[in-house]
This record gives structure tokens, C-alpha cells and sequence, in this order.
């Protein structure tokens, strides 16, 4: 039988968030083992005692001082989340923690759910149809139909995967970029006109008429959307980003809106969060935003427990956790 362990649970500040998601990770651990929630008015060093898991919402949540304080008993730090542009792992690595995500198989439903959401919204000038009825005029603006149109898919790995089946069956034509071979039967299974590797994105982004991002961020994907691969777009595309906000040039994506240089784009994720909404891209009529939410559902916050759960029994029994990113 598996030692139960001491888990301590560090919920992002915002107290609806943390009920949302915590609910999840409580059902998940705390049925099996002795889990704890971080309280920020009480010490650091005293919450980290005894403690052998900690799991961190996002990786946004852990500080030094907390890893100070997790050293040489701490055997594992579950960062409940994907991207880890937030989390500092030289310092985890420093100090000899072990650190494990919850990679994009788990939120990849959601994320490509947003992004479907985002092209119909933006096709089918939401924004636009609200204005039209709030003024009592029916039959206005006229939408544009996805069947037969180009969806370009930057990061063909989970999320864009399953962005490409739930556009498939609405007739559109795939191209995809990924750093890896897409196999035959991928190619196959989606219908994917084009693959090809990051040296053939600017093909793929001049030929899209909506185009999808699905990518991590690091020194080499930020702002791998720039003035000149806006520049590269139709004059009637759109971009979509439910990934990373610093994946695309801010400034240069609310020019191009504003001069028309692209027809528009779904953004839910920003460069600096909390963004600034003071700028022009949350009015513009052609800019559809959310605040984040691409990956916010119960789904994802279910399966992203039960991978946390999942790796505390690992560690209560001997093994090594699994999506081990250290």
C-alpha cells in the first residue's frame, strides 16, 4: 500500500479562481492523501514542514522563498498548467526539486474549442450583428462561409490537432506547421492540404485565411508574429491566438487592425497580463478578445487534477512522476 502524503496545494490569489479550480484538486488528492491549502497571511517556511508534494497552480503561484523552503524534502512540485514562461526553472533546478506539468493533451479540447469559437465569432461578425440588432436592422452584416476556406495552424501538436478535427467537418482546408514530422496517417486522418517545419511559415501564413496559433512561448517563438509576418497575411485574414499573448507583436497586430491590413483577430491571451485596456485592440470593431479563458473549463481543470493525483500516488508509492519538465 502507498504512503499517504503530505500535499500542499498553492491556489492562484483570486479567490473564484482558486474555488473553481481548487474544488477539482481537493476531489482528486485529498481523497487519498493530507492536503493543505497555502495561506499567504501566515509564514512561508512553516506551510513547507512535512510537506512532500506541492502543487502550483499555473507555476505562477511559487516563489523563491517557497522553493527555499521546499529544499531537500520536497520530492516533487506539480505545476498544475502547460506553458512555463512564468515559472523560473533554473531556480527549482538549483535547488534539486523536481518539477512536473500538465503538458497540452489536457487542455487541448478547451483550447481548440476557444479558437473554433473565435473563427465563427469573428466570420460571422459577431461584434457587428450585436450593433445591428441593438439598432433594431435584420438581415446585416453578411457572414462569411468556412467551407472551403484555408485554416493555417501554427504548432500542429495537441491543441492545433484538435482544432484541425472540429474544422475539418466544417469543410476547411488545413495547413499546418510543426518542429516535428507529422506522420502519414495524421495527414491522412485530417486532410492536411500542407505540412511543413517552421521554415515554410511564411507560406503557410500568406496562403491562410485564418490563422491559428498553438505554441509555447520561449526566446525563440516570441514575437514570431511580427510587423512583417502581418504584412505577409491577406488583407481579408485572421489571426487567432488562445496560446501565449508574446507570441505576436502587440503594437504591430493593433497597426494592422487599425489599417486594415488584416480583416481582424480573436486574442485571449495578452503580452502583460493584466493587459492594459486602455488599448485600442479591446475596441476595435474588428478585434474579438477574451480575458484568458481559452483554457478555463471544467474539463480541463478535472483532467489537470487527476494528472496532479496521478503523480502523488506515483510519488507515495516510488516512481518517478510522469511529464517530468525539470
Amino acid at each position: 500500500m502507498s504512503k499517504k502524503m503530505k500535499v500542499l496545494w498553492l491556489p492562484l490569489p483570486k479567490e473564484s479562481m482558486s474555488r473553481a479550480w481548487g474544488k477539482d484538486v481537493m476531489k482528486a488528492v485529498g481523497e487519498s492523501h493530507d492536503l493543505s491549502v497555502f495561506d499567504k497571511e501566515q509564514p512561508v517556511a512553516k506551510q513547507f514542514e512535512g510537506i512532500d508534494v506541492v502543487i502550483d497552480h499555473g507555476g505562477s503561484v511559487g516563489t523563491h522563498e517557497m522553493a527555499d523552503a521546499a529544499e531537500g524534502q520536497v520530492r516533487l512540485w506539480q505545476i498544475l498548467g502547460t506553458g512555463l514562461d512564468h515559472f523560473d526553472m533554473d531556480y527549482w533546478r538549483g535547488k534539486g526539486i523536481p518539477v512536473s506539468n500538465c503538458p497540452g493533451p489536457f487542455s487541448a479540447v478547451a483550447l481548440a474549442e476557444c479558437a473554433m469559437m473565435f473563427v465563427l465569432m469573428l466570420t460571422r461578425k459577431y461584434d457587428e450583428t450585436q450593433i445591428t440588432i441593438d439598432n433594431g436592422t435584420l438581415y446585416e452584416p453578411m457572414g462569411i462561409e468556412l467551407d472551403n476556406l484555408k485554416l493555417g495552424i501554427i504548432g500542429f501538436g495537441a491543441s492545433g490537432i484538435e482544432l484541425a478535427r472540429r474544422a475539418r467537418s466544417f469543410g476547411m482546408r488545413i495547413l499546418a506547421i510543426d518542429i516535428r514530422d507529422v506522420g502519414d496517417d495524421e495527414i491522412e486522418e485530417f486532410g492536411l492540404e500542407f505540412v511543413g517545419k517552421p521554415d515554410a511559415m511564411d507560406k503557410v501564413i500568406s496562403e491562410s485565411d485564418i490563422l491559428s496559433l498553438h505554441l509555447h512561448l520561449n526566446s525563440e517563438t516570441h514575437h514570431i508574429i511580427d510587423k512583417r509576418r502581418l504584412e505577409l497575411m491577406k488583407p481579408s485574414s485572421y489571426l487567432i491566438n488562445v496560446a501565449r499573448g508574446a507570441l505576436v507583436d502587440e503594437l504591430a497586430l493593433e497597426q494592422a487592425l487599425q489599417s486594415g491590413q488584416i480583416a481582424g483577430a480573436g486574442i485571449d491571451a495578452y503580452g502583460q497580463e493584466p493587459p492594459d485596456y486602455n488599448s485600442a485592440i479591446f475596441t476595435m470593431p474588428n478585434s474579438v478578445t477574451r480575458p484568458h479563458i481559452a483554457g478555463v473549463t471544467d474539463g480541463t481543470s478535472r483532467k489537470r487534477a487527476e494528472v496532479a493525483a496521478i503523480n502523488v500516488d506515483r510519488v507515495a508509492s516510488g516512481l518517478e512522476a510522469l511529464y517530468r519538465v525539470d
